[in-house]
This record gives structure tokens, sequence and C-alpha cells, in this order.
């Protein structure tokens, strides 16, 4: 389930999700999204910093993921643990707007 930013992959399902074991974090965005662009070399810095899954997922209208998760503005990161939503960002630019992630990950 690990995949480069912006790889196209097959939208995992929901229940793949669900049923997923440690770290996984999901990145939902859109290859044309500055805000994502801007947000890549943070979000790669962390996620070579932990061990965990990197999923990133395209969304936009009709994804089914996106939707299930509620996301509203990219790029979203939601960080799951043995398939549960344990913390969510919005828009990182800084480290330090990561801070969310890495305390639910220190617990």
């Amino acid at each position: 389930m690990t995949t480069p930013a912006g790889t196209p992959q097959p939208e995992p399902l929901r229940s793949a999700v669900d049923a997923s074991e440690g770290w996984l974090l999901l990145e939902f965005g859109a290859t044309w999204c500055g805000h994502c662009q801007a947000a890549k070399p943070v979000v790669q810095a962390f996620v070579q910093g932990h061990a965990l899954l990197h999923s990133w997922v395209e969304d936009g209208k009709g994804r089914p993921l996106g939707r299930s998760f509620a996301v509203k503005l990219w790029p979203t990161l939601v960080l799951l643990r043995d398939g549960q939503e344990v913390a969510r960002v919005v828009r990182p630019l800084r480290e330090q707007d990561l801070a969310p992630l890495q305390n639910a990950m220190a617990v």
C-alpha cells in the first residue's frame, strides 16, 4: 500500500484500510493541487523519519475513500493505527504542523 506521492495507484478500499495493521498514513490530495505540492517535502521527511506505511490517495468528487474520511481540503493526512484514525492534519506546510501526528505516534 506504500506509494510515492503522485503515483497513480488503485484507490484502496475502506475495508482494506480498516483491516490494516500497524501505522498507516493516508495522504489525500490531487496532482494539480498547489497546497499538496507545497506540503510534499514536509510530508516526505515525516514519512522517512518514522516506521509507517504511506499511501497517497488521489481524491476528488465521487472518490469513496476520501468521502468516507470526510476529507474537505487537500492535502489531508490521516494517521491510522490498526485501522483506527488517531490523528489528522490538514494543509501542513512546516514540520511543526505535523505535531498531532508525531504526538499520536509517541503514545
